[in-house]
């Protein structure tokens, strides 16, 4: 039912975007749009998935072990749940598959996860904050929102590398239900031990630092090189301060893997660079980059499921 809602409402958004936009304007802007530079962003997809699946396996305590061929299929069948949960779930039911495939132990990998995505989204509001720092025609609505994500670097810095937050949840949990306050104990105790790995480790630390950083880079470099291909411009340092407010925008839960709010996102960020219909085919090819990659995880999705379903019959 919750599914049927999203994807109801991303169509009631789409709806609207496209009555309100020349969609034969559309229509022409994507057919004369330069192949070259399409498939020069298109085709950072792989060094993307890569760099993920390389950043999960170096964020594994050395005492377990993940080969990088199964890291790049987990983040491929993250990107496939993606698709249909909201908020990108997909990433946390990674932590799933990582403990049926006897990796690490639930609490550890879903700690491992958390921080994972942490990173990510500290690396999007750095880059954002970078961007907003060197826009000279900012709007009310973009100062404000330059506080919110300086505040929420401050925040999400404190979570990844604070013992601390986690006491907080095992106080909220105690108070709640006696079972989940034992769970979150599970989780502190985890998150302790991978907090304990990444700061002795000062070389594993700076190794996921720079590569979350870079990873966000790449992604709003394609997305840039995207503007491109559409025959249109926006400044690079402008469009690193424009892209990761649309991206944020498509985290919201209640649309189709941000379909709808991702692609208004566009159309308003980038109403001085551009017009609505370049926007809109922009959010048509944002979303096509997050669907490649999805298609490409359903063949070791469907595997995965498959030997979990059959896990209880080996056992017995």
């Amino acid at each position: 039912m919750k599914k049927l809602i999203s994807f109801t409402v991303s169509l009631i958004i789409l709806i609207i975007l496209y009555w309100r936009t020349d969609f034969s304007q559309l229509l022409t802007i994507l057919q004369n749009c330069d192949w070259n530079w399409l498939i020069i962003s298109m085709s950072l997809i792989l060094p993307i998935t890569m760099l993920n699946a390389w950043r999960l396996q170096q964020l594994i305590p050395s005492s377990y072990q993940m080969k990088f061929g199964q890291a790049y299929q987990l983040i491929l069948m993250a990107n496939s749940l993606n698709m249909v949960l909201p908020s990108k779930m997909g990433d946390v039911a990674k932590a799933y598959f990582i403990k049926e495939q006897g990796h690490i132990d639930g609490s550890l990998s879903l700690c491992l996860i958390v921080f994972e995505k942490l990173c990510d989204m500290l690396s999007v509001l750095i880059w954002c904050g970078v961007g907003l720092f060197f826009y000279d025609a900012k709007s009310q609505v973009l100062e404000v929102l330059s506080i919110f994500i300086v505040l929420g670097i401050i925040c999400g810095f404190f979570m990844m590398f604070s013992a601390d937050f986690m006491p907080y949840l095992n106080r909220i949990m105690k108070k709640i239900s006696p079972r989940l306050n034992q769970k979150s104990k599970n989780l502190r105790k985890s998150w302790i031990l991978l907090n304990d790995y990444i700061w002795k480790n000062k070389l594993v630390f700076f190794k996921i630092t720079l590569i979350s950083l870079f990873i966000s880079f790449m992604n709003f470099l394609q997305i840039w090189l995207l503007i491109i291909a559409l025959n249109a411009w926006t400044p690079f340092l402008i469009s690193l301060a424009l892209t990761p407010l649309a991206i944020l925008a498509g985290l919201l839960p209640f649309t189709f893997a941000g379909i709808g709010t991702r692609d208004a996102a566009f159309i308003l960020l980038y109403q001085p660079f551009f017009n609505a219909p370049t926007g809109a085919a922009l959010g048509l090819l944002c979303t096509s980059r997050y669907l490649l990659p999805a298609l490409m995880g359903l063949p070791f999705l469907g595997r995965s499921l498959s030997l979990i379903q059959q896990k209880p019959q080996y056992q017995k």
